[in-house]
């Protein structure tokens, strides 16, 4: 009796709640549409939460759980449709969430409304919690049917691991890009009309100035097509202009540099490109054999929307630019006073380290420059890439082994002189690691446009992941001595790997940086190590707080230092350990490292020696990749 009075009295103090002046529940993510509530009932009362017996005549044990669930299930609604008497929510229909309940609305409801319906179903005598059921958005993996190729934007956490790779794939759920940025590609030009940059374009400038470098027969313009960059041995032979060039087809190297940074994402054909929303401002500053000093720094200068004498003003200043060209020099102060200058007006340049496995050149020497290495697929620095104190970061520039998987993807053209058709296509280099880093750097300015370039490369070089020994503790270290393939440091290769992930996080707050683990045998003892993880803007790290976030029970002892340490169960599993920080503001940032514990296979049966099998291509295939290897050679020197 008592009971049924204290049940009646909690009934009408919801009722009086929902005609109250009490403050709505806030919803995350702003103002969701709900299609109904999921509904937890107290230990108890859910019927879907026990184990049902059944002694009936049912040939196997799925057919006893189907019919114990059905009878379970029936109740639970039974239940639910009184609540949603005793609640006053009109449902349309009920259901299960898994071993919740599920109310369905007869109509969306988002706002004040949902707010409402949420207390007042919260405050039931039943219930335990309740949440909105809404639409949850997949994670950001792109369709794109080429995004396969595109192993380099892929992370160490992702299903099949890239461990030098970008770490997009959770950078996507914190932002995809707002349409906000514009990235200027300073470069080649670019094929206007392919259809994986429609509509990213925003109108550029040609301002090659040599009618014989130029190659579309006139001079500075606003049209900054690509109309091609080839060389033949006749012209390298008999024109004093190009003695020094590599004769080969035309490379169109801003396309493949403006799809890498913008491609349209998520729309199935193509590739993915890293700011899925960002806009793309063509400068054209070379042609045959390269660019003139003076057309590539006034086509700097220009797409920071400083003044270029005879050009028009640009309506639409980039932020960041790609200038992925590199000199035999030392920075000029030429060279320097446009770095200077665009620096000022509040534009980041991000520079090309260079392919000439030696110490910077210009412009990557320069002060005030984002200068980006490259390293291979396992972490090593390509053996291509130049090396150096004033190098940033590195990020993925693609090599030849295990050819052509090792090397990037991005949008082309099909013409080996003038264009052909739009295509796709495979480089490797250092101009190809800085669009790279461009791109974060974009998706950076989306979270906060106030950043400023020296604030980016900061946090940028803040969230990198640590330099891979992918050729052994014992094996080549980058140096003058070794400047080939080799094991990356602080002093050659910059910071560390770009992370875009991180490089998100520290947009906006402080950031955790958790060091790798990876997978580990059964009962290991994994150290959890926080204490890579900054707070920027004078602020300091006050608090770490770990926690499991999934897998099986573990102790984490010490959960509030930086630095700790456990022991895994002796079993195999994957567990995802997440690292909260505070910093002496009050802000959080949080991230999370997987461990996966795997038991050793057994060693491989003995057998006899024998002879091994050599495979063996085609003459035809033995051609192209001959071909297709003398013009990445010549791509690689002109640049």
């Amino acid at each position: 009796m008592f009971a049924n009075m204290l049940r009646a009295g909690v009934l009408a103090l919801i009722g009086l709640a929902a005609g109250g002046s009490f403050a709505a529940s806030p919803v995350a993510g702003g103002e969701p549409v709900a299609f109904g509530l999921i509904v937890g009932y107290r230990d108890g009362v859910n019927p879907l939460s026990r184990e049902e017996t059944d002694r009936g005549p049912w040939a196997d044990r799925r057919a006893r759980m189907a019919s114990a669930w059905q009878r379970a299930s029936q109740r639970s609604r039974e239940r639910t449709e009184q609540l949603a008497r005793d609640t006053g929510v009109r449902a349309r229909s009920v259901g299960e969430a898994g071993r919740a309940a599920l109310l369905r609305f007869d109509r969306p409801m988002k706002g004040q409304d949902l707010g409402d319906t949420m207390r007042r179903v919260r405050l039931h005598p039943d219930v335990a919690w309740v949440e909105p059921n809404v639409l949850v958005r997949r994670q950001a993996t792109p369709n794109d049917m080429s995004y396969g190729n595109q192993w380099y934007l892929r992370g160490p956490g992702d299903g099949i691991p890239e461990l030098a790779g970008l770490n997009l794939t959770p950078a996507w759920d914190v932002t995809t890009g707002l349409g906000t940025t514009v990235v200027a590609v300073v470069d080649s030009g670019v094929r206007l009309t392919h259809s994986d940059l429609a509509g990213k374009l925003v109108p550029g400038h040609d301002f090659v100035s040599e009618l014989h470098v130029a190659n579309d027969g006139d001079g500075r313009d606003a049209d900054p097509t690509d109309p091609g960059d080839w060389v033949t041995p006749t012209e390298r032979d008999n024109n004093p202009l190009f003695a020094g060039c590599d004769a080969g087809f035309s490379s169109w190297h801003g396309t493949f540099i403006a799809g890498q940074i913008a491609a349209s994402t998520n729309n199935g054909p193509g590739v993915a490109g890293i700011n899925w929303q960002a806009k793309i401002l063509p400068v054209r500053v070379s042609g045959k054999c390269g660019a003139l000093v003076s057309d590539l720094l006034d086509g700097v200068r220009w797409a920071a929307g400083l003044p270029v004498a005879g050009a028009p003003a640009n309506p639409n200043p980039a932020k960041v630019i790609n200038l992925s060209f590199s000199g035999s020099s030392a920075c000029s102060a030429a060279y320097q006073e446009t770095v200077d200058d665009v620096t000022t007006a509040g534009a980041l340049l991000v520079v090309a380290a260079g392919n000439n496995s030696a110490p910077l050149t210009r412009p990557a020497d320069c002060d005030g420059v984002m200068a980006v290495a490259a390293v291979r697929r396992d972490g090593a620095k390509a053996d291509y890439s130049s090396f150096g104190g004033n190098v940033a970061l590195s990020a993925p520039g693609g090599s030849l082994e295990n050819f052509p998987n090792n090397l990037l993807y991005a949008t082309s053209d099909s013409g080996f002189t003038t264009p052909g058709v739009e295509t796709y296509g495979y480089k490797q280099g250092t101009s190809f690691s800085a669009p790279l880093a461009a791109g974060v750097a974009s998706l950076m300015l989306e979270r906060n446009p106030a950043l400023t370039p020296h604030a980016l490369i900061e946090r940028m070089r803040a969230g990198v992941r640590p330099h891979l020994q992918p050729l052994g503790p014992g094996g080549p270290v980058c140096s003058t001595v070794n400047n080939g393939a080799c094991n990356c440091t602080a002093a050659t290769c910059g910071a560390g790997l770009l992370d875009a992930n991180s490089a998100l996080q520290l947009a906006t707050g402080p950031a955790a940086v958790i060091q790798p683990i990876g997978q580990v045998v059964p009962g290991a003892v994994i150290a959890l190590d926080g204490r890579s993880s900054v707070a920027l803007g004078g602020a300091t790290i006050a608090s770490h707080q770990w926690s499991l976030e999934s897998g099986p029970a573990v102790v984490i002892p010490g959960n509030t230092q930086a630095l700790t340490s456990l022991q895994l169960p002796a079993v195999e599993g994957r567990w995802v350990f997440r690292l909260a920080v505070t910093d002496s503001n009050g802000k959080v940032g949080s991230d999370a490292v997987v461990v996966r514990a795997v038991a050793p296979p057994p060693p491989p049966p003995a057998t006899s020696a024998g002879g091994g099998g050599g495979g063996a291509f085609g003459g035809w295939w033995a051609l192209a990749l001959a071909v297709w290897s003398a013009g990445l050679l010549r791509a690689r020197r002109r640049r």
